[in-house]
């Protein structure tokens, strides 16, 4: 398994703090799957940086991002994804919404999409450390069948 982290954020970018997120999604694919070959790497809140991104990651198996969902003007994540993808994924972007509606209101706030482009499956999680641990293991059971499905080894 080839897996993507990309940390939109333009203070991580530029170095004023640490990126959490990012690692975290890291730690728990690869617990979930310690042979799964994973990247990752930070980009500000640009859009066509974030879209250079995605392109390169292009043929992961998924890329999964971190931050820019919000409402805030900066947030682009989203619309970038959804231009970048060919087709949605809408079930994975609902369910990760209601299940982090379960622990915090404020999830209804947040815009993240899934998509498909080839055979590569884009997931946007929130921004916060807690946010993409749940994400990330709400994601996890389903991520192997996914591929499988993507390579017409069915079900």
């Amino acid at each position: 398994m080839k897996v993507a982290v990309i940390t939109i954020s333009d203070r991580a970018h530029r170095g004023e703090y640490e990126d959490l997120s990012g690692p975290e999604i890291e730690r728990l694919v690869k617990e979930r799957f310690p042979e799964a070959e994973v990247a990752r790497e930070i980009v500000p809140d640009e859009r066509e940086q974030l879209l250079a991104a995605l392109q390169r990651r292009l043929g992961c198996d998924y890329i999964l991002t971190t931050g820019g969902t919000g409402i805030s003007k900066r947030d682009i994540t989203p619309e970038v994804s959804a231009e970048f993808c060919r087709r949605p994924l809408p079930g994975i972007s609902e369910t990760l919404r209601a299940r982090s509606c379960a622990e915090t209101p404020f999830a209804m706030l947040s815009r993240g999409y899934a998509g498909l482009r080839e055979r590569t499956i884009v997931v946007n999680f929130p921004g916060s450390v807690k946010a993409v641990s749940l994400c990330t293991r709400v994601l996890l059971p389903v991520m192997e069948h996914g591929i499988k499905m993507l390579r017409g080894e069915g079900h």
